[in-house]
């Protein structure tokens, strides 16, 4: 006996599951982070009222409480003020009550004020989609039930607890725990392909946090973001306009100098140098690593140990943990190689850290660790230089 409007055999009511989850992961992509949180693009009225509707119906969260966590999760990138981060709460606590931090963030007044700005402070929004978020879930309940009949219940269960576990949990637990990483950024940001078509786009997490106000998250060829897609074809209807995209390096192998341009490029990607720096030093600082382990040092006998002192060439050792900066203190003081590989890195972040220096005395700055870079009689670092000397101005970050 048909009980709702729909009688589908039972795999049709897995798809419509999924296209409907998968209209609330596009519209928390499109609209929540790229739109409402960075910036990266404007949205038509009719389609940015769209996807507040449905995110009211699917999820009940306020538009501003979601942005204010979110901007302040960037500002405070895995530290102790980060509202969700694994390496502060732990990988099982992100990934699996991840929907409790954030309601424990949204009740932070101060973070509300302090990175809600921007948000929508319509009618609709002060009396309806903020002040009444389970009337809207309610809706959908209603909803899933009249079209699917009982079973309805179970497609809204999905829908209520797809965002709680891709979004809070896999991204903002996984996305700073496991993956890979295209650039070194600040954090422990991490690629956690291949889960795009189930999250939006957002598990392209390190390409996120590397250039922030792009609407595109995709980097490498083989990268693809579904929500870019989407954006364009919203585009295509006149529906978004995209107002920034990660710039492209270019690089002129005929110069020999730093200049303005050079410099501008350093600092436009920076994470993207201090990736490279860290994969052209990887070998150099590995096999140095592996001949003090044959020496008396306790800490660097196993290979977690080993582990420990690699990283410190894709994050500022100021920001490892306690023990890994332990054992960090102990290798440089047994190598000079790792000293000088450590100290040029140190160097390299200064160029884009001084903010009072004159544009004239930055290019100067880069020139000379170009210099001795080249001069350090390590053969991975002298390469790098000479590679970051053909770095030229990007182009393609403002569209």
């Amino acid at each position: 006996m048909q009980l709702g409007l729909l009688d589908l055999p039972w795999w049709g009511y897995v798809l419509v599951t999924l296209g409907l989850t998968h209209v609330t992961i596009v519209s928390v992509t499109i609209f929540l982070h790229r739109h409402q949180a960075h910036r990266a693009l404007a949205l038509h009225p009719v389609a940015s009222h769209f996807f507040r509707f449905w995110l009211w119906l699917t999820t009940g969260m306020a538009t501003k409480e979601w942005v204010s966590i979110h901007r302040k999760h960037h500002a405070r990138s895995d530290l102790s003020e980060d509202p969700h981060s694994p390496q502060v709460y732990g990988i099982w606590k992100v990934l699996f009550e991840g929907t409790e931090l954030y309601r424990v963030e949204s009740r932070n007044t101060a973070t509300m004020q302090k990175y809600g700005h921007g948000t929508p402070d319509d009618w609709l929004e002060r009396n309806l989609y903020a002040k009444h978020g389970v009337l809207g879930v309610g809706i959908m309940l209603g909803i899933d039930l009249v079209l699917f009949g009982p079973i309805g219940l179970t497609v809204w269960a999905v829908q209520m607890l797809w965002i709680p576990f891709f979004a809070a949990g896999v991204v903002n637990g996984i996305g700073h725990y496991w993956g890979y990483r295209n650039f070194a950024p600040h954090d422990a940001s991490r690629n956690i392909l291949p889960w795009g078509l189930l999250i939006g786009g957002e598990e392209l997490h390190n390409n996120h946090h590397a250039y922030i106000t792009s609407a595109r998250l995709s980097s490498r060829w083989w990268e693809f973001d579904i929500g870019w897609m989407y954006i364009r074809i919203l585009e295509m209807f006149h529906l978004a306009k995209v107002r920034m995209v990660a710039p492209r390096i270019r690089c002129n192998t005929s110069k020999t100098r730093c200049d303005a341009d050079t410099l501008h490029a350093v600092i436009t990607h920076r994470y993207d140098v201090l990736a490279n720096f860290a994969r052209s030093l990887h070998r150099t600082a590995v096999e140095e690593i592996r001949g003090l382990r044959a020496s008396a040092i306790p800490g660097l006998k196993d290979s977690k140990a080993l582990n420990a002192v690699k990283h410190w060439l894709q994050r500022d050792a100021r920001e490892l943990p306690e023990k890994e900066r332990v054992i960090l203190d102990q290798a440089l003081k047994s190598s000079a190689v790792l000293r000088m590989i450590y100290s040029m890195r140190q160097d390299l972040t200064a160029v884009w850290s001084r903010s009072t220096a004159s544009k004239e005395q930055l290019v100067k700055q880069l020139e000379d660790w170009c210099r001795r870079a080249e001069e350090s009689g390590i053969g991975a670092l002298r390469e790098f230089s000479r590679t970051l000397r053909c770095y030229d101005s990007p182009l393609g970050d403002v569209k």
